[in-house]
């Protein structure tokens, strides 16, 4: 989402480094290159005018610490005054009698009914006991869409079709919650397609009946400013707690997460970072802030393998690889899990100095090879997984037949194979493996 902004940002960066000092002059020009970046990056106008004047005010004058060159103190105070513009990290306000109510509110095509199934995962992996009620009774699907999901994740839901309106739906589904002895309730009420009268009393009547302790609005990232003027809309009828980034991953250039918090006052919570239902992240300015400067969020990479990986299968692992019996099975579940951490570049991104580092690869074309390869090991027998030296010629036709892939590929992967057996093998004897490369 912020790829062009970063790249911008990092070129700023690379200008100042090497200088002994930093005059008035070299700040001008850097902020100046800043404030383009951000405007680029459709970051609102007045909130890049205020971001600038507060970065030069403090790099002017600043007096450079013993362990940072001028440019990295530049940087320093770049980031922590991103952090200040992006605001507080995302909490919700779950506290007080049970079950706490949700509400979701945004337009249509936002990404809300998706959002809610997302949240309601989220929290029940939080040890909370969520409940959905599906009070979108217009658009076409949004019902059976939260009941499929809801169904999907094992979350208990009420729905009433969409015959009946959605005050109703509410309080009976409330009634439903608790009765299910639920501890939080989220509400997916109707949007639609622009902010309307008819609307708005909908929503201000299910806000008097349910008592809402958030009211969070589900924003699409890719709709730029647009999503700033909805926020303020919203935020004027109903005093919005919080905000949902949806579609973070896409190519939007950024500017609206910058601006909204800034701009309505209202805290960002959660960015939706993927179609899975997995894929919600609670809101971070700090480390949002290093993404965008090219950083990378090393804290969120650990978070999702902490979910995706289970502890005792890791030791497992290890152990095996160690004593050298880590099979092509082993390797087909280790991709299985990466898999389910996201999309290698979103991966990638979140190391530090990585995603610089593969800025000119193809993620596309990386994600093809990964498929090659998984297509490759499931077109063989548990039996060829275990022992791979079984596959003579015949053996590979018939796996490159079936995996839709050449004998030479079948071949390429036996060999890397063999050679990080190897490599295992050399760290199991406690010796520094060969790689080819290291050291000339």
């Amino acid at each position: 989402m912020f790829e062009s902004l970063t790249e911008r940002l990092q070129e700023v960066f690379d200008q100042l480094a090497g200088r002994g000092k930093l005059t008035e002059d070299d700040v001008d020009k850097a902020m100046r290159e800043v404030r383009m970046a951000l405007l680029e990056a459709d970051v609102n106008l007045k909130v890049a005018k205020d971001f600038i004047a507060r970065v030069k005010a403090r790099a002017v004058g600043a007096e450079v610490t013993k362990n940072l060159n001028p440019a990295q103190q530049v940087v320093k105070i770049v980031h922590e005054e991103l952090i200040a513009t992006l605001g507080e990290a995302g909490r919700l306000n779950l506290s007080g009698p049970s079950p706490r109510v949700i509400m979701m509110v945004g337009l249509q095509g936002s990404g809300k009914t998706t959002t809610a199934a997302k949240l309601a995962l989220h929290l029940r992996r939080q040890n909370k006991r969520p409940y959905l009620i599906a009070a979108d009774t217009y658009r076409p699907a949004a019902v059976d869409q939260l009941v499929t999901l809801a169904k999907q994740i094992s979350v208990p839901y009420w729905e009433e079709g969409i015959t009946v309106a959605p005050p109703e739906i509410v309080r009976h589904g409330l009634q439903a919650a608790r009765d299910a002895d639920a501890s939080v309730v989220i509400v997916d009420t109707a949007g639609r397609l622009q902010i309307d009268e008819s609307m708005m009393a909908e929503l201000a009547a299910i806000k008097a009946l349910a008592d809402p302790a958030e009211i969070l609005l589900v924003a699409d990232a890719m709709t730029g400013q647009e999503a700033v003027r909805i926020a303020e809309g919203f935020d004027t009828q109903l005093d919005i707690t919080g905000l949902v980034l949806t579609k973070v991953d896409g190519d939007a250039r950024g500017g609206a997460a910058i601006s909204m918090r800034a701009v309505t006052g209202v805290p960002i919570k959660f960015l939706a970072t993927g179609e899975k239902l997995d894929a919600l992240e609670v809101f971070h300015p700090d480390r949002l802030a290093s993404r965008i400067l090219g950083m990378g969020d090393i804290l969120s990479l650990i978070e999702k393998a902490e979910q995706t990986f289970d502890a005792r299968e890791a030791e497992k692992l290890q152990r095996k690889m160690l004593r050298n019996e880590f099979t092509l099975e082993d390797f087909r579940q280790q991709m299985q899990q990466v898999k389910r951490l996201g999309p290698i570049g979103q991966l990638l991104d979140m190391i530090p100095g990585v995603g610089r580092l593969t800025k000119d690869v193809d993620m596309s074309e990386a994600e093809l090879q990964f498929k090659k390869i998984e297509a490759i090991i499931n077109s063989m027998t548990a039996r060829e997984r275990r022992d791979p030296r079984l596959l003579n010629a015949s053996r590979k036709r018939r796996v490159a037949q079936g995996s839709g892939t050449t004998v030479q590929d079948v071949n390429m992967l036996l060999k890397q194979f063999r050679q990080m057996q190897n490599m295992m093998q050399q760290i199991g004897k406690g010796r520094l493996p060969k790689i080819p490369g290291m050291f000339g």
